[in-house]
């Protein structure tokens, strides 16, 4: 039988095309020096900055990240158990970035840095990976800030307003409420879950102790708000390298759910809370001194700045031909007896659109949220607030810090004329109005109804121990009485047309008040 040449060369291509053998080629170097979480690996000539490298100890396979580029080693980070490694293991380079797990099903979990779960439930079955240092979206892909992102406490959201996309720094001495009036700021959340305008929440914890981090969980289980949070734990006990990488890993898990706007899905709002980034800044310092590299101003490397504007940069409001996704970071900052001109607040009090500030005296003298206007900022302001709450609000910031100045004056025991007494009378309500009770947060339209009834001086006689039970009583009549008003309002969001009705209905409940 004879065969065909052309038969032949059939067969011998299905040959080749089953054939899959593959040549692998993967550069190999070995450790000279391993400790402290840095290992220094000889022979990785072609190893780039930031690429993986797979370490094989004894104990296992750690993964590890190039950081340093030196004349015959490269210095590398480890993400794992150190003393797994020892001097001579091997350390293959494998060509990859680092990654993280992303996707629905981390919601509601507590995950390290790397996406294994430390709550004790099932592993994690991601749908995707996401890289963790990715370069943030251009100024083209990005469009102004001017969604409300409502924190449900009264003196934030009415003087130092945040938008969906912003930067907002939390700053202020340890043991003044910096957490709380995060954990506020997610609780608050809940009411949009469900809906087009549903915000997910990460909660990134660097160098907490694991018994806070504990804390934090339970609040938010308790409050019916970790079914749309992620937290992400990198405790006090985690190694510099894992604390380091903790914000960037929470913010690749926030990005993904910020770009399914671009596939017409929801959720794509987030909310980042990095707790906190002076911690993240002095594991970054430790890494940096035990890779030689030369310390600065307070000891940290040159490029610190770099390690969070590089973070905060990728917090922003995507333009509508992205999906109009956002998502805002909450960086959170520790002064030292307030000292907010240090390197590291000074830092990140630059790369931020402003900030909100937490004094220890108004903390210890009851005033909580502790908030000092005369600091605090937001410079999106008035963009990032319904109409409602820019119409009662406006000189709110003003008068506060007129009446602190005042207060001070008045301390003196000088006599003060009638205009002065009747300023003094007024902030001393605003300021008791805008006291809130821990992980209470307010509806916006009740937010609104009680700055329009303090600004418009119907507490100005109210004496001040009983102003938040006359707060409480409007608000509920509100709710009952005069639903109707409150449903206009809820409509409009705006005072305009309706705030005759409105006075005559809070002069009513007054009157009904005192009697």
């Amino acid at each position: 039988m004879k065969i065909k040449s052309d038969e032949i060369t059939t067969v011998i291509r299905q040959e080749i095309e089953q054939y899959s053998g593959k040549l692998e080629i993967s550069e190999v170097g070995q450790v000279v020096e391993v400790g402290d979480g840095i290992a220094r690996v000889y022979g990785l000539s072609k190893a780039m900055a930031g690429e993986l490298i797979e370490f094989k100890g004894s104990r296992g396979t750690v993964m590890g990240q190039v950081m340093n580029l030196e004349l015959d080693t490269v210095g590398c980070v480890l993400y794992g158990d150190a003393t797994a490694i020892r001097e001579g293991d091997t350390a293959r380079a494998t060509g990859n970035l680092l990654e993280v797990p992303v996707g629905p099903e981390l919601l509601g979990r507590v995950v390290d840095p790397l996406g294994n779960a430390l709550d004790g439930g099932p592993a994690i079955n991601a749908s995707g990976r996401q890289k963790v240092d990715i370069v943030a979206p251009g100024i083209a892909a990005r469009q102004p800030v001017k969604e409300p992102l409502q924190f449900g406490i009264k003196a934030v959201d009415s003087m130092v307003p945040v938008g969906r996309g912003q930067r907002e720094l939390v700053i202020g001495d340890r043991k003044t409420g910096k957490t709380a009036v995060c954990l506020d700021a997610i609780i608050n959340q809940k009411q949009y879950w469900g809906t087009p305008d549903a915000v997910v929440c990460i909660y990134v914890a660097v160098g907490q102790k694991d018994s806070t981090v504990a804390g934090v969980v339970e609040t938010l289980r308790k409050n019916g708000a970790l079914d749309y949070t992620i937290v992400v734990n990198a405790g006090a006990s985690a190694s510099a390298p894992l604390q380091y990488i903790a914000p960037y890993a929470g913010c690749a898990m926030g990005e993904y759910f910020m770009w399914q706007g671009k596939q017409g899905k929801t959720p794509k709002h987030v909310l980042c809370v990095y707790d906190d980034l002076s911690k993240q800044a002095v594991a970054y310092r430790e890494l940096s001194l035990l890779l030689r590299r030369p310390p600065g101003r307070e000891a940290y490397p040159g490029d610190v700045f770099y390690l969070h504007s590089r973070l905060l940069e990728r917090a922003t409001k995507l333009s509508n031909e992205n999906g109009g996704g956002s998502l805002t970071a909450l960086p959170i900052i520790e002064t030292q007896e307030g000292d907010v001109s240090a390197y590291i607040p000074t830092n990140v009090i630059s790369i931020t659109d402003g900030q909100i500030y937490l004094q220890p005296e108004l903390f210890s003298a009851g005033i909580r949220p502790a908030i000092n206007v005369g600091i605090s900022v937001s410079r999106v302001g008035g963009n990032a607030q319904i109409k409602a709450m820019k119409e009662v609000a406006g000189s709110l910031r003003l008068d506060l810090a007129a009446f602190r100045e005042l207060e001070a004056f008045a301390q003196l025991g000088t006599d003060l004329d009638a205009a002065s007494k009747r300023q003094l009378d007024r902030g001393a309500r605003m300021v008791e109005l805008l006291k809130q009770g821990q992980y209470r947060p307010f509806d916006v339209i009740d937010q609104c109804i009680s700055i329009f009834a303090g600004s418009k001086g119907f507490l100005d006689d109210v004496p001040v121990p009983a102003v938040a039970k006359f707060e409480a009583g409007l608000l509920e009549y509100f709710k009952t009485q005069k639903k109707d008003l409150r449903d206009k309002l809820v409509g409009s969001k705006s005072f305009k047309g309706i705030e005759d009705e409105f006075k005559a209905a809070v002069a009513a409940y007054k009157a009904a008040f005192r009697a």
